[in-house]
């Protein structure tokens, strides 16, 4: 195939308008217009940190529109870790790179911190010269979303055990841009100075590193703790148990893919659950803090959810419900595609696999229902180990995840619109 016949073909591939609703989009449920609107919304707050301003006017948001659908609305407060940058950079004579902070954040001070370049590969820490050094741990080729991850979190604690003054993770992923990754609430995951370096600005501190040439590392900022809260709202009707609907709205960035379409489908079903289940007890949960592993979720469990026996169904809607897919062509270029990411998952109670299987049949990703006891991610795992077994959950990480990127370019509503009819399908089916 010629060069100019392979450009014919990717452009007409990327102009190709996005495909159809699929049958699962019921005519009863909300229009396209509807949907992107929520969208446009979500998208519009901005940045989602936890307790920062677009996840305060999101939750604001939220809340309003509980109310119009007739729910009971209540917040539930808690203290979320957060960090005001000045200076994020690392600099090693011309070359300089921006750089993001690990929380809990262990800030360098205003003149930095300077000390030999190291590099360091996951699961083959030196035993010996990482004294006072900047390590560059280059993490392998993954859509990375946790410092937990046993790669990350052994790596880094191995590395500080060493005598590292501090660390920065290289998080090579599809987008090469820096990866911010998901860190405990309550403790900062080591005790020195570390941070997110984006793979495409990577490649001279490889050389200097190589070299064992100096840089400083700059983390400079004030740290410190403030309020987040959660959003509960319910429809009391005296019932023997109660369906949840949970989802998060917080996270790193605009988290347009990551946070929008679950937070669009939430909404969509709150809106409709009231009158179409009149024989529930409601509770749709949105809460803050995710982004440090789960911890509002954790809190929402402990104050506002109901005992696993009194529940109904729990379904949690998280990331990647339904954001966009990419081709990879190469040379760190993405190319839209007209369809969702199927790198989704759907885990459900062992007694609601043969009708997840067919509500969501056709829908890429979410077709194969898993047991939840199998596993999960995110806070569907913090729901089961709560002793939650009549659950369902999505969870994924799409290309943008947790990354600048993750704008409305990784949005459609042509992909949500499916998922809520399939997610009503499996409500209707589970509570019957």
């Amino acid at each position: 195939m010629s060069r100019s016949t392979r450009r014919s073909v990717i452009k007409a591939m990327v102009l190709t308008p996005a495909l159809p609703v699929a049958a699962h989009a019921q005519s009863a449920g909300p229009t396209r217009d509807a949907i992107a609107a929520d969208l446009d919304r979500y998208v519009g707050f901005g940045n989602k940190a936890s307790g920062g301003p677009g996840d305060t006017a999101c939750g604001a948001w939220i809340e309003e529109q509980l109310k119009q659908a007739g729910a009971q609305t209540e917040r539930q407060a808690f203290s979320v870790p957060f960090f005001s940058p000045r200076r994020m950079e690392l600099v090693s004579g011309a070359a300089r790179a921006a750089v993001l902070p690990l929380a809990i954040v262990m800030p360098t001070g205003a003149s930095g911190l300077t000390g030999k370049l190291v590099r360091v590969e996951p699961g083959l820490v030196p035993a010996s010269g990482l004294s006072g050094a900047i390590a560059l741990v280059e993490l392998p080729y993954a859509r990375w979303s946790s410092a937990l991850a046993r790669p990350v979190a052994e790596t880094l604690r191995a590395v500080a055990a060493a005598g590292a003054a501090a660390v920065l993770l290289v998080t090579n992923g599809p987008t090469g841009e820096a990866i911010a990754l998901n860190a405990d609430g309550n403790k900062a995951m080591v005790d020195v100075p570390a941070g997110v370096l984006a793979p495409r600005a990577a490649a001279p501190f490889r050389a200097l590193a190589q070299a064992g040439e100096i840089a400083t590392l700059f983390l400079d900022g004030d740290a410190g703790r403030r309020e987040a809260f959660n959003i509960a709202g319910r429809w009391q009707r005296g019932g023997a148990r109660t369906l949840v609907v949970s989802t998060p709205r917080s996270g790193w960035t605009t988290c347009a893919g990551e946070r929008g379409p679950g937070l669009v489908t939430w909404l969509a079903l709150a809106r409709w659950a009231g009158a179409a289940l009149p024989r529930h007890d409601l509770l749709f949960l949105c809460n803050s803090g995710h982004e440090y592993e789960n911890l509002g979720s954790e809190h929402a469990l402990d104050a506002l959810a109901p005992l696993p026996e009194r529940t109904a169904l729990w379904l949690h809607l998280g990331a990647n419900v339904a954001a966009r897919d990419w081709h990879e062509p190469g040379g760190g270029r993405l190319l839209p595609l007209p369809s969702a990411d199927p790198q989704r998952f759907l885990a459900v109670g062992a007694d609601l696999l043969p009708l997840a299987k067919r509500v969501f049949a056709g829908l890429p990703g979410l077709e194969m229902a898993y047991p939840a006891s199998a596993g999960a991610a995110g806070e569907l795992s913090t729901i089961l180990a709560a002793g939650h077994r009549r659950v369902a959950g999505i969870f994924g990480a799409h290309r943008y995840h947790h990354v600048e990127g993750d704008d409305a370019r990784c949005v459609s509503p042509d992909f949500v619109a499916p998922v809520i009819a399939a997610c009503k399908a499996l409500i209707l089916g589970a509570t019957a």
